[in-house]
């Protein structure tokens, strides 16, 4: 913990020095700051964002780290991107994954035997389906492994 809070104070005398905004210090990476992380940095002045997940305020020697999702943070599943759902082709969210962006009924190669799949959306169900037969429902934020031919991925908000 002493160690990241020296790396942070670093950060914010170099921000300073440079005239960046120490609210905006760290790239959070391809993630959305998680809400809780955002509500801090708005409560309490002088932090710095660590990643999407972690902020830490150098002068009060205070970190914030978010474990898990909260409600509106993001929503990876196993490999499968937030805001995507996917199919992989071994159990357990194993082997290859192909996935889909939009919300809709995606169909599934012949070619892409589906052994498992996932919802990484924050709301909704996706359903893996035989044409219109639905092998296995997945609800926002989870997984299940599917037996039977997978023939498309119906998205549902």
């Amino acid at each position: 913990m002493k160690r990241s809070t020296a790396l942070a104070a670093i950060v914010l005398g170099l921000l300073v020095a440079f005239g960046a905004t120490p609210a905006m210090a760290a790239d959070p990476g391809d993630r959305e700051v998680d809400p809780a992380v955002t509500a801090m940095l708005e409560e309490v002045p002088g932090g710095i964002v660590i990643d999407a997940t972690r902020a830490v305020w150098p002068d009060l020697g205070m970190e914030l780290q978010i474990r898990g999702a909260s409600s509106i943070s993001a929503r990876t599943v196993g490999g499968c991107a937030t805001g995507k759902t996917c199919a992989f082709n071994l159990a357990s969210l194993g082997g290859s994954i192909l996935s889909f962006s939009s919300c809709s009924v995606n169909a599934v190669p012949a070619s892409f035997v589906t052994r498992s799949a996932a919802n990484a959306r924050t709301s909704g169900y996706m359903q893996a389906r035989n044409g219109s037969s639905v092998l296995a429902t997945i609800y926002a934020g989870n997984w299940s492994n599917v037996s039977g031919t997978v023939t498309n991925l119906r998205c549902v908000l």
